[in-house]
């Protein structure tokens, strides 16, 4: 008689206010066998408080892989494994994708237990639009990476979600208003907790006011950039052309440029050449 395969249980808990916490994840932690955690030492004053008494060990980014094995033999076994993070939804910028991918694959059986994400929390009380929205994670940690992620990002029509550190908070916040200048964002801190703040502006002001108040700049964060403005196929047009046609008027002549541009974007010539002598007659105002 052969054994009915165990369940992964992915269970999200609070960010902050233990209340948040629903009645099914309770219960389903109750009852799997064990549980793995981002960081037992994080996890166990949760369970604790909870009454919960299930064994727990730790599946974190330097481990995943290898508890793969393990988790697979469990479930195998019959056995029902919950995965739960620090705070909030597990795999969303936490560990978790390796291993459900890998459970998937295997035709194993992967259960979501929903509940609180920053990521929603913040958006649900931030004040700009959530009908479309991106969310980026955390940037690079170095400033070239991170200013190549926001310009990559700087047409981005939706609204985009960030999470951020506090000891980087101020750094990004420079970044921002480098590229999106003066743009609405809100930055969303210490959510569910006592000290819960939404900040707006643009994100030179929201520097200036964690500049001035070093407590502003302490615990978990999410930022919210409103996205950019569409624009009109005309506009996106001259962009596209803009991109080819100056870096060539740089090297060649007017005709030249001209025609290779028209080869290159199949433009038609005379809308073109229009572009490139106004161009043109701005580099020698402003050469003048």
């Amino acid at each position: 008689m052969s054994i009915e395969s165990g369940q992964l249980f992915v269970i999200a808990t609070p960010i902050g206010n233990l209340g948040d916490i629903t009645r099914r994840a309770v219960e389903t932690l109750e009852k799997v066998d064990i549980i793995f955690a981002e960081d037992t030492r994080h996890s166990t004053p949760l369970l604790n408080a909870l009454g919960i008494n299930v064994p727990c060990r730790a599946l974190h980014e330097h481990n995943e892989s290898a508890r793969i094995d393990v988790v697979t033999e469990l479930l195998e076994q019959g056995k029902d494994v919950a995965l739960i993070s620090d705070a909030g939804t597990p795999l969303i910028s936490d560990p978790g994708f390796v291993l459900v991918r890998a459970l998937r694959n295997a035709g194993l059986r992967v259960t979501p237990i929903p509940g609180v994400s920053a990521l929603i929390t913040a958006l649900s009380a931030a004040g700009l639009p959530t009908d479309r929205f991106c969310f980026e994670g955390f940037l690079p940690a170095k400033r070239t990476g991170r200013l190549q992620a926001l310009q990559a990002l700087e047409d981005e029509t939706r609204t985009l979600v960030l999470y951020e550190s506090p000891h980087r908070i101020m750094d990004t916040l420079q970044d921002i208003g480098q590229v999106f200048g003066a743009r609405p964002v809100v930055l969303a801190r210490e959510l569910t907790k006592r000290f819960e703040t939404f900040i707006d502006g643009s994100a030179a002001d929201i520097y200036t006011i964690l500049e001035g108040d070093p407590v502003q700049r302490k615990g978990e964060m999410v930022l919210i950039i409103h996205g950019a403005e569409d624009r009109t196929d005309e506009e996106r047009l001259g962009l596209e052309l803009d991109q080819v046609l100056i870096p060539l008027l740089d090297s060649l002549s007017v005709k030249q440029a001209v025609s290779l541009t028209v080869k290159i974007t199949g433009l038609k010539k005379n809308p073109v050449y229009q572009r490139a002598l106004a161009l043109e007659a701005a580099k020698n105002q402003d050469s003048d």
